[in-house]
């Protein structure tokens, strides 16, 4: 196997493929290789301690620097993090006092005075502000070591198959999945399907941009081709020309080879030939077929291939396709509940999808019995993520909401926040922000789209009838819970239980501890601490990383950031402007000292390239007892660390919630909000950051709970799992880490691969 690949195995299953080589008495560089590990938070498995010890100290050796580099840019440590402040939580100074220090600074020095301007004090141009005073080198050195705490994060690495056995297994459950990848699975699924695209495939690829990534390799290789739709062609296509195969956003299409135009075509025609009445899926995008059909010159072989001609004669307009959605509109238009849901039952996905709506449009309990009863019929023919999915959307359908829009996009007025703090960094001065009021209701619906792009509107639909989405739940739940498998013994971590199903890639971001939007996971410590870093790519970048604080009722009590270097909570380690070769942000909170109920961390973009524009940037979170102390950055205590690659100027990775119970937990949110386009500040995001997170906290998710219920129904013993005692047999184990020492027969589902969870 090529070690570029090995990586991928690493980071998507954390099992190291089983290194091979010449034997030996490789101990001692185990160990030390182990140590290493634990430097940065991970640690061998006992197995695959003693396999790498039974080979000779070379083969150690190189696997250790392999392995060590993919672990360190997992947990984030593959970079520099500086601080501004050099004994950064120590002696952090006071907004005022740091401000007033740079501007004396710049007094006394021999610079011109470009930084007073019609007097007004622009701290981006003062010479001390904003960039680093000290190197790297330095910040270590007024730095003592970490104190090692038993708190202190462990990931294991376990042993592997051969390195051909764990990438095709890796490939087939990826492009297998039920469930839709994220941005990086799609690309590392592309490099997987190129090297597998000879041997064995999926039995099924359910997700269309998977089977896009799988056609172009195998369009590639000359093997036949995985076509449905005459959109699995388009999506084909925008992968060859390395696209958004998702068809979100357009593609530049490239002007390919003769034989890769003469697939691409005779895919088409084979397609409508076979269903003539998926010619009408080309008007879903008449743009885009019309460009592809210019790059595959499709008027040259419309003798040859008569039906691909239609299908761009269908986008030109020139032809007429009735879609299967305007027939359902036309019933629906006309008040014909139960003739649209008739014809519905030729797709079944499309009526679940449309089952709200459904149920709203009818006048009569006898029409509601037959959307219904068409649910129950037709519930074996849908996808368990469609089930799941729909199960959670009538969950919280159960009461009627308000009905006023408010988009949440950012408020455009960058300014004062009210209450006295002076606007930084520029002259941003205007109105100030409000009274942080929201809207009293709970009652909210969130929109987040497939690019993480979110907004809330209050909730304006009647809510569904009480009989009826009883009755759904039941059938609902007793298809799901027929598609489960027999599970035998299983053995669960009760912290998994609240971690929400991942039903789309997209619902979450690649990165290390990261789990799915709505999540809910305990959070142990005493000091809780954020950092970001970017990297900018050609022109000068300045994230500021925040942290608000609201009250029980979403109104603000405090926040840190660049204008509030300091607060009871904590401190914040100064503000970077410019990140040539990188820079970094850190938080300091004290959770003891916190008063409020919720902590909104948040990465503002002030100014230059945006998330998906930087080389790199990324978010995480470390947890440390109050006497640990160490650098701003020890790789051991981060509990997590999320990739930012989302489209708007504000990121809001997660949000951290006090419990009646007094207990802090971590709340997934993987949202991005529009923003404006320069001067992104906390003070100015209050109030739609607040709105949001509402509506995100008080969404019931569907969780692992549910789903582990629904398998206890089925399994012969179901026991808790207490981080110790390791059963003799086989198991059906979920939790956060795999056990070392499970049974070799057993079936280990943990966030890395908890899509497997979700039933077909």
């Amino acid at each position: 196997m090529v070690h570029r690949l090995e990586p991928l195995v690493v980071r998507h299953t954390h099992r190291l493929p089983a290194p091979t080589g010449p034997a030996g008495q490789g101990g001692v560089a185990a160990r030390q290789f182990d140590a290493a590990l634990m430097s940065v938070g991970f640690k061998l498995s006992a197995e695959l301690l003693g396999h790498l010890s039974a080979l000779s100290e070379g083969t150690v050796v190189d696997t250790a620097v392999r392995t060590l580099e993919t672990v360190r840019a997992m947990v984030g440590d593959h970079v520099r993090h500086n601080a501004y402040f050099i004994d950064f939580p120590a002696n952090v100074p006071d907004t005022y006092a740091f401000w007033q220090q740079c501007v004396a600074e710049a007094v006394g020095s021999d610079a011109d005075p470009v930084w007073l301007g019609e007097g007004v004090v622009d701290l981006l141009t003062l010479p001390t502000y904003g960039t680093y005073q000290h190197t790297y080198a330095e910040l270590l050195a007024a730095h003592g070591e970490l104190i090692a705490t038993a708190g202190d994060r462990l990931t294991v690495l376990h042993l592997g198959g051969t390195p051909d056995d764990e990438v095709a297994a890796l490939y087939l459950a990826m492009a297998g999945s039920t469930t839709p990848l994220g941005d990086e699975g799609l690309l590392d699924l592309v490099v997987l399907a190129a090297h597998c695209a000879a041997g064995p495939q999926p039995r099924t690829i359910p997700m269309r941009e998977n089977r896009a990534v799988v056609n172009r390799a195998r369009v590639e290789s000359g093997a036949d081709l995985l076509l449905d739709t005459v959109t699995d062609v388009l999506r084909l296509a925008c992968a060859l020309s390395d696209g958004d195969v998702t068809l979100a956003e357009p593609t530049r299409f490239r002007s390919p080879s003769r034989r890769i135009r003469r697939a691409l075509l005779a895919g088409l025609d084979s397609v409508v030939a076979a269903n003539p009445a998926k010619l009408a899926d080309a008007c879903a995008h008449r743009e885009e077929f019309k460009r592809l059909g210019e790059r595959l010159h499709a008027r040259e072989y419309e003798a040859r291939w008569p039906h691909a001609a239609d299908v761009f004669a269908v986008a030109r307009g020139e032809k007429r396709a009735r879609t299967f959605d305007s027939r359902v509109e036309e019933l629906l238009g006309a008040d014909d509940v139960p003739g649209a849901v008739g014809l519905l039952e030729s797709a079944p996905g499309k009526l679940f999808r449309s089952l709200d709506r459904l149920l709203r449009l009818c006048g009569t309990a006898a029409e509601r019995d037959v959307v219904v009863s068409a649910v129950e019929r037709l519930a074996p023919d849908v996808s368990g993520r469609v089930l799941l999915s729909v199960r959670e959307h009538v969950v919280n359908r159960a009461e009627a909401r308000g009905d006023n829009r408010t988009e949440v996009s950012g408020d455009s007025r960058a300014g004062a926040s009210g209450d006295g703090r002076a606007p930084a960094n520029g002259d941003n001065r205007t109105e100030a922000d409000g009274d942080n009021r929201t809207q009293a209701s709970g009652d909210r619906r969130v929109f987040v789209n497939r690019l993480g792009r979110a907004w809330v509107t209050a909730e304006s639909r009647p809510p569904l009838p009480e009989a009826e989405r009883t009755r759904l739940i039941a059938v609902l739940d007793a298809e799901t819970r027929r598609r489960l498998p027999e599970p035998g013994h299983l053995l669960i971590d009760p912290d998994v239980l609240d971690v929400a199903l991942p039903l789309s890639g997209r619902a979450t971001a690649a990165g290390l501890g990261v789990l799915p939007r709505g999540s809910l996971t305990p959070v142990d410590g005493e000091l809780l601490r954020f950092f970001v870093y970017w990297k900018q790519t050609s022109r000068t970048t300045d994230y500021d990383l925040s942290a608000l604080m609201l009250n029980s009722g979403y109104e603000t009590v405090s926040w840190l950031s660049y204008t509030a270097l300091t607060e009871v909570e904590g401190e914040h380690s100064g503000d970077i402007t410019d990140a040539p070769e990188g820079a970094s942000e850190f938080i300091n909170l004290r959770l003891g000292a916190a008063r409020g109920t919720y902590i909104v961390p948040q990465v503002n973009i002030f100014s230059g390239e945006g998330f998906e524009e930087v080389e790199e940037s990324f978010f995480g979170f470390m947890l440390r007892e109050g006497d640990q102390g160490g650098r701003p950055f020890e790789p051991r205590t981060v509990r997590m660390k999320s990739e930012l690659r989302g489209p708007g100027r504000v990121a809001l990775p997660l949000v951290f919630v006090r419990g009646d119970d007094g207990r802090w937990r971590a709340k997934w949110l993987h949202v991005y909000l529009k923003g404006t386009p320069s001067a992104n500040r906390v003070e100015a995001n209050k109030v739609s950051v607040a709105t949001l997170v509402r509506g995100i906290v008080e969404r019931d998710h569907l969780t692992v709970r549910h789903l582990t219920g629904l398998l206890a129904d089925r399994a012969t013993r179901t026991t808790r799992w207490d981080g110790k005692t390791v059963p003799d047999g086989p198991v059906t184990y979920i939790g956060l880490e795999r056990p070392d020492g499970l049974h070799p027969g057993s079936r280990v589902i943990t966030p890395e691969n908890l899509r497997d969870l979700i039933p077909e």
